[in-house]
């Protein structure tokens, strides 16, 4: 961009010596000609710039034509648009940018779109007289232009005088004839007012030009709920329902009267007729079903009721993937990842193509703990998209789980093939990650060379940290260090059960068996489902702390989690602590 400025202003220079522009504006005395022109040139090939989506070229060639002819006002507006709109611009830069650009529209008063941009620029501001006093300009010159109106209306409206906005908006009324928007926006401007006559009366005289009209029943029960009057609108939605049986968007209005009231049963009903409603349309019945599913999910609910729903709604549209999508995430979030997944595939049938679905149909098996069915999938969704580096992310710990180690760091190193150079967050994590596998292969030397790699690129990596510490915990190495690595991930992650394990482990073998029992206590607190692992460490801690009998208990539920471990059944048959 920058040697494209050098070969303008050189083309500028040969246009010195040729005949001078049409007109130029008043005091520009100084200015000499061959100036004027050059600045004119840099300006039109600027704009042709800007056309293109090249905007420091545009900015740099601006500013050379403005200081070549600063008073040429056109090309002071742009090179303000640039100074007050540039990234990580200074309040300086903005107010001499708004000061330039106030030049062009004071020349050129009835500019439609210079003077609304420069009236949203001082809007932002909080200059609501400039920005209304261009506006009153514009429209008077443009008079036949309603949308600056509007925009007059709505500047009128954000800078808080109400009574300025409806006189705008009677004015467009009258031109245009009465609307659901423009009542809409009136009652709003009565409503900021405290006005109940009238932002009643404004909706009343719509219903009245149609009064059989189910919008207009509608808007007029919004009305009076907007004012808590429950008997007016509830008569509405009904009288809305009674006019048009069969539109869906009268139950689902319905419905959300009465989920604002916590009458569940009634809102029940009317979901279900909106969803069998053949009229409504798709994406409607999915909204609604959305809302529903979160009460129910947010109350605990976990009976058939959504099931039957979404089976119904299924059978209207079987094809339809984002039916299946909601279901998945309904699914998943009462824990049924197999369902999930099910619902997934369906979607997948439909459009195979669909990279987020591959995504989370593998993490629903993960969740699962399906790993072989995780990583099927994951396979299939790299044939569709062979560099997609999340889906790698998730196979190297699949590969991980199942104990094929090599596969693993095979895909780890994908994935770091294919992971932007300067996202030193994610080759963090990915690096971490194969620290993680080289550990369990025993491979400590490649295993500390990961995770001392992975903390270099993002030292803020706790859970990097979290494995670090446990790693060296249980290898005999740097036990202040694991320490201080534990601590901050648990600092930064107070809740997390499995890094408060890891701190209250750390203490265990440093034989700090007091803090190493506080810490455990809170990570048992904190996880909703306590693997045999955890389990475990919690039993040997409580037997240093001489309660054998609570330790050999935790012992046998870790040992019902994981029957073949040989290790735990000593402990639980000999009621005796050994050292792995």
């Amino acid at each position: 961009m920058r040697n494209l400025l050098y070969i303008v202003l050189f083309v500028a220079a040969l246009l010195s010596s040729a005949a001078p522009p049409p007109h130029a504006a008043a005091g520009t005395t100084s200015v000499s000609e061959g100036d004027r022109r050059k600045a004119q040139y840099i300006y039109l090939e600027a704009q042709s710039l800007k056309q293109r989506g090249e905007a420091d070229a545009f900015y740099d060639l601006l500013r050379h034509a403005h200081f070549l002819d600063p008073s040429n006002t056109a090309i002071s507006y742009y090179y303000g648009y640039c100074l007050a709109t540039m990234e990580n611009t200074s309040r300086a830069a903005i107010e001499r940018g708004l000061a330039l650009m106030k030049e062009y529209v004071d020349e050129n008063p009835g500019s439609q779109y210079e003077v609304t941009f420069y009236s949203d620029a001082n809007m932002v501001l909080g200059r609501h007289d400039e920005a209304t006093g261009v506006l009153r300009r514009l429209a008077t010159l443009n008079n036949s232009r309603t949308e600056t109106l509007a925009r007059l209306a709505r500047a009128y409206s954000q800078s808080k005088q109400h009574e300025r906005a409806i006189a705008i908006l009677d004015t467009i009324e009258m031109r245009q004839g009465k609307s659901t928007e423009i009542t809409s926006q009136k009652a709003g401007e009565y409503f900021e007012l405290n006005d109940t006559i009238g932002a009643l009366h404004e909706v009343r005289s719509l219903l009245m030009t149609a009064p059989r009209n189910v919008a207009y029943n509608l808007m007029m029960s919004s009305a009076f709920d907007a004012f808590g009057m429950n008997d007016s609108t509830f008569h509405y939605l009904q009288r809305a329902q009674q006019l048009e049986p069969d539109n869906g968007i009268t139950y689902l209005s319905m419905a959300r009267y009465y989920h604002e009231r916590g009458d569940t049963a009634r809102f029940d009903e009317q979901v279900y007729h909106a969803l069998t409603n053949p009229n409504l349309d798709v994406d409607d019945k999915i909204d609604v079903l959305a809302t529903y599913t979160g009460t129910l999910l947010r109350q605990g609910d976990s009976t058939q009721r959504v099931d039957n729903l979404f089976k119904v709604l299924l059978s209207q549209h079987p094809h339809e993937v984002k039916i299946h999508g909601l279901y998945s995430e309904y699914l998943a979030a009462r824990k049924d990842y197999r369902g999930a997944a099910e619902q997934l595939q369906y979607a997948l049938d439909i459009e195979p193509s669909n990279i987020e679905s591959w995504k989370r149909i593998v993490v629903a098996y993960i969740l699962n703990d399906d790993y072989d069915k995780a990583i099927e999938m994951g396979q299939r969704a790299l044939e569709y998209n062979p560099d997609d580096m999340e889906l790698y992310s998730y196979l190297g710990p699949s590969y991980y789980q199942i104990k094929e180690y090599d596969k693993s760091i095979e895909v780890y190193r994908k994935a770091l093939a294919v992971a932007p150079a300067d996202d030193r967050e994610t080759r963090s994590s990915l690096t971490g990650g194969l620290g993680d596998v080289y550990q369990a292969r025993g491979d400590s030397a490649r295993a500390v060379a990961c995770y001392e790699e992975a903390l270099t690129l993002d030292p803020s990596n706790t859970s990097v940290m979290n494995n670090y510490a446990y790693y060296l915990s249980n290898s005999g190495g740097d036990l202040a260090r694991a320490e201080r690595m534990a601590a901050i991930a648990v600092k930064e992650n107070p809740e997390n059960g499995t890094f408060l394990d890891t701190y209250a482990w750390v203490f265990f073998r440093k034989g700090e068996y007091v803090m190493a029992l506080l810490y455990m206590k809170k990570a048992i607190e904190c996880t909703d489902e306590v693997n045999w692992e955890e389990l475990g460490h919690y039993g040997d801690i409580l037997w240093f702390n001489d309660e054998h009998e609570a330790a050999v208990q935790q012992w046998q539920l870790a040992l019902d989690m994981k029957p073949d471990d040989e290790l735990l059944q000593r402990k639980v048959n000999n009621k005796q602590y050994y050292e792995k």
